[in-house]
């Protein structure tokens, strides 16, 4: 058997599919048909390996609770080890049902109410979210962006937020959504020095990781044994196979005491066992999934060109940021317009749904995220609107 779903220019239509991406515009307030580039996930079929698995276990017609065993943790650690050249260890793996789940845990686990909590502004913004929601206070140690057109770190900033603020934790995105910034092993160990030299845990998001284009992911816990201490380290099948919905997440913590405060928190939060049907379509993934992760990765890679190719020949003052991975560009609009007007033509005149740069902190401020894991088609028609109705 070979694997089925390779055709990434087909236009699949997922509306009326409960589909966050397409279905929920109208109920956040945008036009109903808002053509869709916001939330980060896939518009193409995951592996069929990973359909047929599901397709098996469904047909057994039983879901009792579910857990997982020796086969799931080679699938996963089989997947790090050839991907990332990083080694695990079985009693490192805690599942969550997402990476944001972890995030939350950790901040709940490792600060204080009060507390402050570094993270890297323009980032993500659930990294935000986890922070304030749960009374902590947001610390940014904000990256610049240089004159190569790519973002990088204050470092010097960086260990004087952390004295300043008595930081405990930080959260770092890496590959870093949204900038694309795939970090160097030079920068990750600058940063995990300054982190050991002041007790600080890291909980390290690499759920982008599969998706690098230039240079190569260095997994933070993997560079050292002090890093391998202090981290958290967050995975998940999600990004690379298309597999948000199956709540699975495969977090990493090789320090006893740290695992049993994030597990601590976890079993606060009454979570236990996870669904049996995102199990197997994990275990799946990485076991099957090779033929087509390597095909959607180019797929999206040629993708990436062809907005970096359009936005130069059609649109030449706004920015096309150098980023070194993920499936999620930054377009730089700030020399057209302010952000609320900026907004504005993007989703009444253009009839786009992008992620406007201004919630991923203050310095993303003129700034749209574009998902571009789409078929070409979709893409352009994108870019097209974007020419017409807001470069003008």
């Amino acid at each position: 058997m070979s694997e089925r779903n390779l055709d990434f220019d087909a236009v699949i239509n997922r509306k009326n599919t409960d589909c966050l991406k397409y279905d929920f515009a109208k109920q956040r307030g945008l036009p109903e048909d808002v053509l869709p580039f916001w939330v980060a996930d896939m518009d193409f079929k995951t592996s069929s390996y990973v359909i047929d698995a599901i397709k098996e276990r469904v047909e057994h017609g039983i879901f009792g609770y579910s857990e997982s065993g020796d086969d799931y943790f080679k699938a996963v650690a089989g997947w790090m080890k050839k991907h990332h050249n990083w080694e695990v260890k079985r009693n490192w793996l805690v599942k969550t049902p997402g990476v944001v789940c972890a995030l939350a845990l950790a901040v709940k686990a490792f600060t204080n109410k009060g507390d402050g909590v570094l993270i890297q502004q323009p980032v993500y913004y659930p990294f935000s979210e986890v922070i304030n929601d749960n009374d902590r206070v947001v610390i940014s140690n904000d990256l610049y962006l240089g004159e190569d057109n790519r973002y990088h770190i204050d470092f010097e900033d960086f260990e004087e937020k952390i004295i300043n603020n008595n930081v405990k934790l930080f959260l770092l995105c890496n590959p870093h959504n949204p900038t694309g910034r795939v970090f160097t092993k030079e920068e990750l160990i600058k940063l995990g020095d300054i982190c050991v030299k002041h007790n600080v845990i890291v909980a390290s998001d690499e759920i982008h990781s599969d998706f690098v284009f230039s240079g190569e992911h260095t997994v933070f816990a993997g560079i050292k044994k002090e890093f391998e201490d202090i981290t958290v380290t967050c995975t998940a099948p999600s990004k690379t196979f298309n597999l948000a919905s199956m709540l699975i997440s495969n977090i990493f913590i090789a320090n006893g005491n740290i695992r049993k405060a994030f597990k601590h928190q976890l079993d606060g939060a009454g979570i236990s066992q996870l669904s049996a049907v995102g199990l197997e379509a994990t275990k799946a993934a990485y076991i099957y999934g090779e033929e087509w992760y390597r095909a959607v990765h180019s797929y999206i890679k040629s993708n990436i060109d062809f907005v970096k190719d359009y936005v130069g020949k059609y649109m030449p003052k706004v920015k096309v940021i150098d980023g070194e991975g993920t499936y999620l560009v930054w377009l730089d609009f700030s020399k057209l317009f302010d952000v609320e007007e900026l907004d504005r033509k993007i989703i009444y005149d253009a009839k786009l749904w992008l992620d406007s740069g201004k919630i991923f902190g203050k310095s993303g401020e003129g700034f749209e995220r574009i998902n571009v894991a789409t078929s070409r088609s979709i893409l352009k028609e994108g870019l097209d609107r974007l020419r017409e109705y807001v470069y003008q």
